[in-house]
């Protein structure tokens, strides 16, 4: 299937076209899937269905690092990448997109999007799985027994998803077609588009892992940062596409709460996934890092935390999303260990401020995953939003 007499480079180039291009295929029918998927469990699945191909990547890497030691770098990066990918660049460009439209249409400067209250629950899990995430670099070690309890709180976390309300899919492009189409002739495409994405999606991987890693290694690249952000960036550009998409629909608020869900899923399902593919390729109980990785996994974790304290009010303002691209963009310029461990201090800092501004609001959002109800605390002063 490979191609045995493939040169790496071309292996990188169809086999990554084969990811992305399936990346495509489930987008659309997971949208569509919407219409006959009722409540935040739509959602939910969207999204895990969206972080499907680095799903995918990241496991071959971690179940042969079970029998060849070389291999856990690559599975600690392609995480590490896709986690800071996506908050660092989905959420800031969805945003900065948004605000832009709607100071447009409104004829005034919209400086920051709300978000509709039901999105604490899921801000909630995020908050939750980004604290205990800390025990990662803290302990430099992915443990099974870690990777079980977020496993565990991931089926929580649907399950939670499934007894919340949800307003009707808004389905653009592609996914609207298919969903007009009569319910059984609906419900064929989406199973037949979705076994053929996986099947797709399954049969690559492998060989674009590789390509990756040799890639690197002929061209004396390093194959550590290919994987970190080319693997990340070809299987996540669909999903940053179709939220774009709805932020130009003005509907940013919903793009935003989707690429939460899929935040929740990299912190829980992948994360978590990622000791058992390990035992299961040879290795031991736990998934050692080393210096750098324990780096990258500090790093991560104090994006998300400033992700999640700028949001704790549901309302992500301008300066939040420009300081996210910001130092999503400074990483590439200043690429050294002291550099990283300043990142952090950086996102740390600005973090501990938003925490301290939206204080009222971390006891809600924590509580939230486990109420029948979220209660909302009272409004913050009035402020020029975007809904």
């Amino acid at each position: 299937l490979t191609g045995p007499h493939l040169a790496p480079q071309a292996e990188l180039l169809i086999f990554g076209t084969a990811v992305v291009a399936a990346s495509f295929v489930l987008a659309w029918a997971a949208e569509a899937a919407q219409v006959d998927i009722s409540g935040g469990l739509a959602i939910a699945i969207l999204a895990v269905i969206a972080v499907l191909p680095e799903y995918a990547v990241d496991l071959y890497f971690a179940y042969t690092a079970g029998s060849d030691p070389d291999y856990v770098q690559y599975a600690a990066a392609n995480m590490t990448g896709s986690n800071r990918l996506l908050l660092g660049l989905g959420w800031s460009l969805v945003v900065l997109v948004g605000l832009a439209l709607a100071s447009r249409r409104t004829g005034r400067t919209v400086r920051e999007l709300v978000l509709d209250s039901g999105y604490r629950v899921e801000l909630g899990f995020l908050a939750i799985a980004s604290v205990v995430a800390f025990a990662i670099p803290l302990t430099g070690q992915i443990s099974l027994m870690l990777g079980c309890a977020l496993l565990g709180f991931f089926a929580f976390y649907l399950w939670k998803m499934a007894h919340s309300e949800a307003e009707e899919p808004d389905l653009v492009g592609p996914a609207a077609a298919i969903g007009t189409l009569p319910t059984r002739a609906r419900r064929a495409t989406v199973i037949g588009l979705f076994l053929f994405a996986a099947a797709v999606i399954l049969a690559s991987a492998e060989p674009f892992a590789k390509g990756l890693i040799d890639t690197g290694t002929r061209l004396g690249i390093d194959e550590f940062l290919l994987v970190q952000w080319l693997a990340p960036l070809a299987s996540e550009s669909p999903e940053f596409i179709v939220a774009v998409l709805f932020a130009v629909r003005g509907n940013a608020g919903n793009a935003i709460g989707t690429l939460i869900s899929s935040k929740v899923n990299q912190w829980t399902m992948l994360v978590g996934s990622l000791p058992i593919a390990y035992l299961a390729g040879g290795g031991g109980a736990a998934l050692h890092l080393d210096a750098r990785q324990t780096e990258e996994f500090l790093l991560t974790a104090t994006q998300t935390l400033l992700g999640v304290a700028a949001l704790l009010a549901l309302r992500f303002p301008r300066w939040a999303a420009w300081t996210l691209l910001a130092l999503f963009a400074v990483q590439f310029a200043l690429p050294g260990q002291t550099a990283r461990y300043v990142l952090c201090g950086v996102y740390a800092a600005i973090a501990l401020g938003a925490l301290i501004h939206n204080r009222r609001h971390i006891l809600p959002t924590l509580a939230a995953p486990f109420r029948r109800t979220a209660p909302e605390p009272l409004p913050e002063p009035a402020t020029t939003a975007a809904r």
